[in-house]
């Protein structure tokens, strides 16, 4: 198996930081590996594998024979860099929003959709955080059942919305127990004891765009027909990291709570933690910092047919950004799917 030559854009970025350590982790086998970023951010240091790296700043010709990138840089970034990545050869796994919905961009899972990469022209799309996590629950249980109407709740931790975001909650927290003004930057609201309705803007249906991209983007990983019907409330609340779910499915024929449980118990990705006698559910605790998303609170859904309730949460840095870019990543390099080979 031929190692790739591998290039991180965005590398010092929150996601970008967290590629490097999973890249690491993961014992990603590679010939060689850059680190790119703004002029702004160019000349910093990023230490990887006991060495220390000199971050560069992107440009064309840096990804001249570079076979594989991640990266987490941006809408913009990544409609700049991906033709010129493409043009030469290169393979583009992208975090932003850019690419998702585009025909011919395959959207993936690492382990839910990974046939779909066979289909790749150069560029990976990444999903929303909160759809990774959501998939990776929804796919064992649509083979299961198929289905037929999901609702979802989400609580986003700030991290999400990246480092100014985090840094806005804490200060803002710290005077708000001060008593102390404090000017909001990233959230239209005070974000400290707070929970904001509204993460981007806001579409022509009501919906925001959040919220629709985890609508869309679901039917197109699960291939799900486009008249099923998804709805999707998404809520900035006060926490650092880690997103948190309230998920409502409702399937084709009867499924039961211990059928459910069962199912995600043997699912890769998932760890179940549901004995709410015992007060056992999972929390954001549980999920920062850690690769699992958690499940519990698996019930009989009392509204729907054939309906399900659920709570799921995850580390939305890793599990909705970088775990994901670099299990598919290693996906690629397990199929072969660098080099022109899919072409």
């Amino acid at each position: 198996m031929r190692k790739p030559q591998i290039a991180i854009l965005g590398a010092t970025g929150v996601v970008g930081r967290e590629i490097t350590k999973i890249t690491e982790e993961l014992g990603i086998e590679y010939k060689s590996i850059k680190f790119l970023s703004s002029a702004k951010s160019a000349g910093s240091k990023i230490t990887f594998k006991g060495s220390e790296y000199t971050v560069e700043e992107a440009t064309p010709d840096s990804f001249n024979g570079i076979d594989i990138v991640m990266a987490s840089a941006g809408g913009s970034t990544s409609q700049k860099f991906a033709p010129e990545i493409v043009k030469r050869g290169g393979v583009i796994i992208d975090n932003s929003s850019a690419f998702r919905m585009e025909k011919d961009v395959p959207l993936v899972i690492a382990y839910v959709n990974d046939e779909d990469l066979k289909k790749h022209k150069g560029i990976i799309a990444n999903p929303n955080c909160s759809t990774s996590q959501l998939m990776l629950v929804l796919k064992p249980l649509h083979e299961k059942a198929k289905i037929n109407r999901l609702i979802v709740s989400t609580y986003q931790a700030v991290s999400g919305a990246g480092l100014a975001a985090i840094n806005e909650l804490r200060e803002n927290t710290i005077a708000t127990l001060e008593d102390k003004p404090f000017e909001n930057k990233c959230f239209k609201k005070p974000i400290s004891f707070n929970v904001i309705p509204q993460i981007d803007v806001f579409c022509e249906n009501g919906y925001t765009k959040e919220e629709m991209k985890v609508v869309n983007e679901t039917k197109k990983i699960l291939h799900l027909a486009e008249e099923t019907p998804i709805s999707c409330t998404a809520a900035r609340v006060p926490v650092f990291n880690g997103h948190s779910e309230a998920v409502d499915i409702e399937f084709d024929k009867e499924i039961s709570p211990d059928e459910v449980r069962n199912i995600l118990k043997d699912s890769f990705g998932i760890e179940v933690i549901d004995n709410p006698e015992n007060y056992e559910y999972p929390t954001t605790r549980d999920a920062s910092g850690n690769n699992p998303v958690y499940v519990g609170r698996i019930r009989k859904n009392l509204a729907l047919k054939n309906g399900i309730s659920l709570w799921c949460v995850a580390d939305n840095l890793r599990i909705g950004a970088a775990l994901n870019t670099v299990r598919i990543c290693k996906k690629v390099i397990e199929m072969g799917l660098f080099g022109g080979k899919n072409e």
